[in-house]
């Protein structure tokens, strides 16, 4: 059995069977965490004054672990959902996700639940329309926009609840990305955010910060010259790197005031997940103040321009304008942290909101200028092809139905 498992089959009698289940998973490269049942809930409010509510948590509540543990939403000015569980277990090392009790097991697979019905929202023509719209907007020197960020939906429904065993097994099968459920607010608590993202927003350890942006991504192919020429490609880009130095950027220069040393060691180099080759740039801090918290840095980076755009403000508006629909989590963060200020957020992308046999999955892209519509339609088509995959879609499929 692994460790994982035997583990969390370690739970205290009184516990009922809910409480033996876990409501909060996030598998690592390098570290598993399971929380279990709920000790007390972190007050809610906008991202403006999160810090101050986490210090304020720990301080009126020593009776638990002594950690947070949750989803912050893409939009700054809704309430972050975070929890304190009664129980929590860290793993440390890479292990299987298989044998958790209440997710299914290689032994014992719960069968994968047919697809009824997919519809997008918005269509792949209205999305071109918006991306149209986004690039005359950056285009208009008055508009001050940089960068636009926009995304599109799928709805999903299937002929029974989903299994979240099941999906998250399949996520888990590409080791490059960090798989994590979380629950989200919700008055049965079945709603939750299921995802398997490769961006790091913030990791913060004492003096050592971290934060591993990705923008700029290309098509993986199965041949592997292919492959490797669409990732040099994306490499040369003028325009997608282009956009990632606008999202490194932006991060350097949020960090840069809090740190004595901040440094890209390996500069922007390719980072590949099973289905996308992205640019991602590594950046490495020493906090001037290592009783600076992680609360209040990822507060401050997020909405970061991967997501959103440049400047914030400005593409948060022109977001509100041109998607038909609230993002809620998706593009925000999920994630913990402590009472010694310590903690690690990942953006929630490559996810998917479920609510019993209804899911919602979200892919986005960056706009700047040299961007199409033909192209951007392509880049969250081929950004929806770990989710489908992971509900029995291929997205080969999807794009062939015109979405």
């Amino acid at each position: 059995m692994d460790m994982i498992a035997a583990l969390a089959n370690i739970v205290p009698a009184s516990e009922s069977a809910a409480e033996k289940q876990p409501s909060f998973i996030l598998k690592m490269a390098d570290e598993t965490m399971l929380a279990y049942g709920t000790k007390h809930e972190l007050a809610a409010g906008p991202l403006d004054g999160f810090s101050a509510r986490v210090d304020r948590h720990f301080a009126e509540h020593g009776d638990g672990p002594g950690i947070l543990v949750g989803a912050i939403p893409f939009n700054p000015t809704h309430s972050a959902h975070l929890v304190q569980p009664a129980r929590m277990l860290r793993v440390q090392g890479d292990h299987e996700i298989e044998g958790i009790p209440g997710l299914a097991t290689a032994s014992a697979p719960v069968m994968r639940v047919p697809v009824i019905s997919v519809t997008p929202e918005p269509t792949a023509g209205a999305f071109g329309e918006a991306v149209n719209a986004a690039i005359r907007a950056l285009e208009d020197t008055s508009s001050g926009l940089h960068k636009l960020v926009l995304s599109r939906c799928l709805k999903v429904r299937g002929a029974r609840s989903f299994s979240v065993g099941e999906l998250l097994r399949r996520l888990a099968s590409d080791a490059s990305a960090s798989v994590f459920i979380t629950a989200l607010p919700d008055k049965d608590g079945k709603r939750l955010l299921i995802g398997a993202t490769p961006e790091l927003l913030l990791d913060k350890r004492g003096h050592r910060v971290v934060s591993h942006p990705l923008a700029g991504s290309a098509r993986r192919s199965q041949d592997p010259a292919e492959d490797r020429a669409a990732g040099e490609h994306l490499l040369a880009s003028a325009k997608d790197q282009h956009e990632h130095a606008l999202v490194v950027q932006a991060i350097m220069d949020v960090l840069s005031p809090y740190c004595t040393e901040l440094s890209a060691p390996d500069g922007t180099t390719l980072r590949a997940t099973a289905s996308l080759w992205h640019l991602g740039t590594r950046l490495v801090g020493r906090l001037r103040d290592p009783a600076t918290s992680c609360a209040e840095l990822a507060a401050l980076l997020h909405p970061t321009p991967a997501v959103c755009g440049l400047p914030r403000q400005a593409a948060h508006a022109a977001i509100g304008s041109l998607e038909p629909y609230d993002r809620g989590f998706y593009a925000g963060a999920v994630g913990w942290c402590d009472a010694s200020g310590d903690g690690r957020w990942f953006v929630s992308i490559r996810c998917a909101e479920i609510l019993g046999e209804e899911a919602r999955l979200y892919a986005g892209a960056g706009i700047v200028p040299g961007s199409t519509a033909e192209g951007e339609i392509a880049e969250t088509a081929a950004k929806f092809s770990a989710m489908l995959h992971a509900f029995g879609l291929e997205s080969e499929a999807f794009e062939r139905r015109g979405g």
